[in-house]
């Protein structure tokens, strides 16, 4: 009896990168600790943690933890980010975003990809929410958009 033996396809290798991005790079080890959580990020009601990639790629990508400090009561608003890449990756709770038409649960363990120009709205967070966002450039900007549809109201905290 003869068996057939199917090689697996070789892994795609990596793109190179370019000796500008090479030069423009650099390590970066950002230890819990090293940096706080502060409040003067993009939105009040939450505390961001700087990671230090936006340092270390000269401005090609941020990495930082998002987390609540207060309470849910008008959400984000309808807005859309100029950016390239953009994902959140919840560490701790849940957040509820309305993304276009769809509500959509993000729970501890969840990766949303959130493609450029999509419209969205985080309207409801939990009290221990945490997430890890890492969005390229560094520098993307909000823009507010037009609502294509109503919002349920947040949960109230206890």
């Amino acid at each position: 009896m003869q068996t057939e033996t199917l090689a697996k396809p070789a892994a795609p290798a990596p793109l190179p990168l370019s000796p500008a991005a090479m030069i423009a790079t650099a390590f970066s080890h950002i230890r819990e600790g090293d940096t706080e959580f502060r409040s003067d990020g993009l939105r009040d009601f939450f505390l961001y943690r700087d990671l230090g990639v936006a340092e270390a790629t000269n401005g090609l990508v941020i990495a930082q933890l998002v987390k609540a400090n207060l309470p849910p009561e008008e959400g984000t608003g309808w807005h859309r980010h100029e950016a390239n890449f953009h994902i959140v990756i919840m560490l701790k709770g849940w957040a509820r975003f309305m993304y276009e038409t769809e509500e959509t649960l993000v729970q501890a363990g969840d990766c949303v990809h959130q493609r450029p120009g999509i419209v969205h709205y985080l309207f409801d967070y939990s009290p221990d929410m945490e997430y890890l966002e890492i969005v390229s450039p560094a520098d993307f900007t909000s823009i507010d958009m037009p609502g294509p549809c109503a919002v349920p109201p947040p949960t109230p905290w206890a």
